[in-house]
């Protein structure tokens, strides 16, 4: 029987591949099975030349993403003294109040207690983890986020007392953002998140709840806003439409940068509202102030300008404090608050 049948089309018979047509093919077949994946990065780095777009220099092989290893393995996790809850760099003296470093709070967090339990983030916001997070999220460069939720997730894994039972929940942007944007960064990184932390912690029970959370109305950039601005930009912006769907529950807030925190206050004082057992708040980067003249997200003021206090702007967050319903608990009280210049 003919192995290799004649095929009739519109300009008459096909002729069939020779024998010796076939054996040429295998030998290439099992050439580039021999020499795996450096042979196709040989090629693609010939036929299609790419330079990665956080150094510049040309990638040395085949990638989905224009990013070099040397990049991706050069993105330090934070160091030294943070704040036991928001994650701000302190100094490593202990607090006047515990007595334990450990335990250490930043003035904020001393002054206006945010209604979250703790913020984790991978690394400072500087350097080539800022590049990575500018490309994807002004540059649509989505599949960064799978890696860098993977480096969210050794964070979120390191929490003391994790709770088991999770939801998580994306910071929301405003519909008509979502829509010009095409995508939600900070969905995107919680579903890479999510997906390392299924591989790393299989006991966990965490669910995406991408629309328990939803921002009711558009707000100005934060970016440019001194910190003043971006607490009055984001009050009461976002709110839960179901509030069923989150009473009773520990809720893990997804974000990409934290800088003040006026946008963390925000989400996790609309969920509390609604009656979550607990926020815990996780952002690949954050904004530390040690660092602020190489971030122009902090560089608010003008010169000779003296930033707002925040126990001056502490009336913002206290309006909203509620008794959660039937949970017999009550947000954070305000303290004493300490004289204008005061530590």
């Amino acid at each position: 029987m003919n192995q290799h049948p004649v095929h009739r089309g519109p300009c008459g018979p096909e002729i069939p591949p020779s024998e010796s047509d076939v054996s040429a093919w295998r030998a290439v077949v099992r050439v580039l099975r021999s020499t795996g994946i450096s042979t196709l990065d040989s090629l693609s780095s010939v036929l299609f030349p790419a330079d990665c777009r956080v150094c510049g220099l040309p990638l040395a092989g085949f990638t989905l993403l224009p990013v070099c290893s040397s990049c991706w393995n050069d993105l330090p996790s934070q160091t030294g003294p943070l704040c036991a809850c928001c994650g701000e760099a302190v100094d490593s003296v202990p607090d006047s109040e515990t007595g334990l470093a450990g335990d250490t709070l930043c003035r904020p967090c001393r002054v206006a207690p945010p209604d979250f339990a703790r913020a984790v983030a991978h690394g400072v916001y500087q350097g080539k983890l800022r590049t990575l997070l500018h490309l994807l999220k002004y540059d649509g460069m989505e599949p960064l986020a799978k890696r860098l939720g993977a480096l969210l997730a050794e964070q979120v894994v390191a929490i003391p007392e994790l709770p088991t039972d999770l939801l998580a929940v994306p910071v929301p942007l405003y519909r008509k953002k979502r829509r010009s944007r095409g995508f939600n960064q900070s969905e995107l990184l919680a579903r890479g998140l999510l997906a390392a932390l299924r591989r790393r912690r299989p006991e966990l029970q965490i669910q995406l709840a991408h629309a328990l959370l939803v921002r009711e109305r558009a707000t100005e950039s934060q970016a440019g806003l001194n910190p003043h601005e971006r607490r009055v930009n984001v009050r009461g912006a976002f709110a839960v439409p179901r509030p069923d769907t989150v009473k009773g529950r520990n809720v893990l807030l997804i974000d990409d940068i934290y800088t003040t925190g006026a946008t963390a206050r925000a989400c996790s004082q609309a969920l509390r509202r609604e009656g979550a057992a607990s926020v815990l708040v996780a952002t690949v980067a954050r904004a530390q102030m040690e660092h602020a003249q190489h971030s122009e997200d902090l560089q608010w003021r003008e010169p000779g300008a003296q930033e707002l206090p925040m126990e001056q702007d502490f009336v913002l967050w206290e309006e909203g404090r509620y008794r959660a319903p039937g949970s017999g608990h009550r947000a954070h009280q305000a303290k004493q608050l300490p004289e204008s210049g005061a530590d």
